[in-house]
């Protein structure tokens, strides 16, 4: 066939492109292909850059039934989740689903609890799917026994555990981030910092908790006691108008981002003006963060990473046939937005009894 004959070919008639036609595109071998579509972390950017761009010129698509007459399994991948609309897991989500293009699909299995029973079940449907892979996004503290003996018969990965889970895992340095955004309010000359906590079942609380007292003690600073919250903004006000009737307190620390916006309006209520007689730091980097009234310095995390990491980790589980080291956790990023914190105001009154 002539060039000219082919280039005449109505689209519809063309062969359908293979992965040999991708590798001779991009310059690079079959396997280096291979490696991009199953997302292995040993391509180099520019070279993933390559493949991606053959893949989209050439309209190719893996041939996901030889695949899976080949190997037994499919190019989709299992997650499990709780049902939550919360920024932080429902990111998580995201970050898994956008690492995980162009080779694998995602199915999504949304649990109302993490009981032994539920997450059987969520497994047991998954293999009967024939995924590659399972990752469990397991933020609360009770997953830990749900996951503890379970044998799944393909590589699993947990997102967000606590030290409990015995499984390879990825998560936010959660102790670290709550250290950055303690040590940045008492470099601003407060005297001590006050903490709104999560839920008392949630590693994430449990870790910014942790964060929050050392970076406090190491400073020699006061911990004050705490009031707690529920993740909504509705728990950051009720926590927020016991704080703020306080006029010793100039600074908090809110353990994320929604609570943060009710302790503003708290704040705004009681007569307390952030910054000038309040300082006001939250956590995750919400895309309304810069938003806020005023907005707001938070620490943000990197959930497109978090998922990107997760992907990597099981794909190194699906490759090797065993299970992977877990890579170190990631380190969020203190974002000041000045307007929302600012030195602590002379006029403070003395600080109360600390717990």
């Amino acid at each position: 066939m002539s060039a000219s004959t082919e280039r005449e070919m109505p689209r519809h008639e063309m062969p359908r492109p293979v992965m040999a036609d991708v590798a001779r595109l991009a310059g690079v071998s079959h396997q280096t292909v291979s490696r991009v579509l199953n997302g292995h972390p040993n391509v180099s950017a520019a070279t993933k850059a390559s493949v991606l761009a053959a893949i989209r010129d050439l309209g190719y698509r893996p041939n996901i039934a030889a695949r899976t007459l080949v190997t037994g399994k499919t190019n989709v991948l299992g997650v499990i989740s709780f049902d939550t609309t919360l920024y932080g897991p429902a990111s998580m989500l995201y970050g898994i689903e956008r690492a995980a293009r162009p080779g694998y699909f995602v199915a999504i299995a949304s649990l109302p609890s993490f009981d032994r029973a539920s997450l059987t079940s969520a497994v047991e449907r998954f293999l009967g799917q024939a995924v590659a892979g399972i990752i469990v996004i397991a933020p609360q503290t009770g997953v830990a026994e749900a996951l503890a003996g379970l044998s799944a018969d393909v590589p699993l990965v947990a997102v967000g555990c606590g030290p409990a889970v015995r499984l390879p895992s990825v998560k936010i340095d959660n102790v670290t981030g709550a250290m950055l955004a303690t040590r940045h309010l008492l470099g601003l000359g407060h005297q001590t910092v006050h903490h709104i906590g999560g839920p008392g079942d949630w590693h994430d609380a449990r870790d910014r908790i942790t964060g929050w007292r050392q970076e406090l003690r190491e400073a020699g600073a006061p911990v004050p006691e705490m009031p707690r919250g529920d993740w909504s903004a509705r728990s950051g006000y009720e926590a927020g108008r016991l704080l703020a009737a306080r006029p010793e307190v100039t600074a908090v620390f809110c353990a994320n981002d929604p609570m943060a916006l009710g302790f503003l309006r708290a704040a705004a209520e009681a007569g307390r003006r952030v910054p000038q007689d309040i300082s006001v730091v939250g956590f995750d980097d919400v895309p309304e963060a810069a938003y806020f009234s005023p907005p707001l310095t938070t620490i943000r995390q990197d959930f497109g990473a978090l998922g990107e990491r997760a992907l990597h980790l099981l794909m190194s589980q699906i490759t090797a046939g065993g299970e992977a080291p877990s890579p170190p956790p990631i380190v969020p990023e203190l974002v000041v937005r000045s307007s929302s914190t600012a030195p602590q105001p002379a006029a403070a009154a003395p600080l109360a009894g600390q717990a």
